[in-house]
This record gives C-alpha cells, structure tokens and sequence, in this order.
C-alpha cells in the first residue's frame, strides 16, 4: 500500500500554475466553466439552458467541455439568458514585442 500524499490541492494549483501549457489550456477552458457554474448555480440543465438561448442543448454542451470557440453573439445570448455579462480582455501573446 502506498503512502498517502501530503499534497493539498492549493500546492498542486500553484504547481500547474507554474506549467505555461497547463496555463493556456485552463484560459482556453474558462469561458465553457463560467457557463457552466452560473447554469448550475441557477439550477438550470443544459437542455433549458439552450432553449433560453434559442440553440440546442448540444452547442451548450460544446461550449461547456471547450470543444468549440463561440461568437461574441452567443456568449452575449447565454449572458443575458443567465442574467450575467460578457467581459472581454484583450492581452499580448509574447512580451517580445
């Protein structure tokens, strides 16, 4: 049997934070688990949701796992639907410049 780790989550965040793939994957990730905290927060399914929205419950679905890249459009539909707002934040991709 092996020995229990002693390794909180808090050290292994601050780990993968460290880890520039691990950064770029979670930021591509972000916009999906925001949708999918307020829709659960709300205590919604991806089923009402996407029919607030005038979609189909798939594009929910895609949009919550990160499988597809949405409109500004959309966000701002799924925002309004969630009584919430889109923020948007443009950055520099390398500081070479």
């Amino acid at each position: 049997m092996s020995p229990l780790s002693k390794t909180t989550f808090k050290d292994w965040q601050t780990e993968q934070e460290q880890d520039p793939e691990f950064v770029a994957a979670s930021r591509e990730l972000e916009p999906g688990y925001q949708v999918a905290r307020l829709r659960i927060q709300r205590g919604l399914t991806q089923t009402q949701l996407a029919e607030m929205v005038g979609t189909h419950q798939p594009s929910i679905a895609r949009l919550e796992n990160g499988t597809s890249i949405p409109s500004l459009s959309f966000l701002n539909r799924i925002a309004e639907a969630l009584d919430a707002r889109v923020e948007l934040k443009i950055v520099l991709l390398s500081q070479s410049a």
